[in-house]
C-alpha cells in the first residue's frame, strides 16, 4: 500500500508505505504524488512513513528514487522518516537519500511515530 497526502494547514508531505509493495504501486504512488504537488510551495516537511513495510522487491528502488528527487524539486526542508523496525527489512534509504536530496536538507530517522511527531512539532515554522 502507498499513500501520500497534503495538510496545508501544516504544510506537511505525509507518504505511507506498508505491507508488500511492489512496483505497480510505486509507479501510481509517484505519480499521485506528482499530482499532490503540482500546488505546493517550497518548504514543506515530509514525513515518510515506512514502519509497517512488510516487503519491497530492489526494482521499486528506481522509483523511490524519482519520488525523492520529485519532493527536492519542489522544495522539501525536512524529511522525517520512520522505517520498520526490523533491521532486515532496511532497504537503504539512507543511501538512496545522499543522491536524491541537497545535501542542505536534513533527513532524519525516527524510531517512532511519537518521536517524528515531537521533531515536527519542534520544526514547525520550517
Amino acid at each position: 500500500m502507498y499513500f501520500a497526502e497534503f495538510d496545508r494547514l501544516q504544510r506537511l508531505v505525509k507518504i505511507t508505505v506498508a505491507g508488500e509493495t511492489h512496483v505497480g504501486e510505486a509507479q501510481s504512488g509517484l505519480e499521485n504524488l506528482r499530482s499532490l504537488l503540482s500546488d505546493v510551495q517550497p518548504g514543506f516537511r515530509l514525513l515518510a512513513d515506512l514502519s509497517a513495510l512488510v516487503s519491497m522487491p530492489t526494482s521499486v528502488a528506481p522509483y523511490l528514487g524519482q519520488i525523492m528527487d520529485l519532493c527536492a524539486e519542489k522544495g522539501v526542508a525536512l524529511v522525517i522518516r520512520l522505517l520498520p523496525s526490523d533491521p532486515s527489512k532496511d532497504i537503504g534509504l539512507a543511501i538512496i537519500s545522499r543522491f536524491h536530496y541537497p545535501p542542505d536538507v536534513p533527513v532524519i530517522t525516527c524510531a517512532t511515530i511519537e518521536e517524528a511527531i515531537r521533531l515536527l512539532e519542534e520544526r514547525a515554522e520550517l
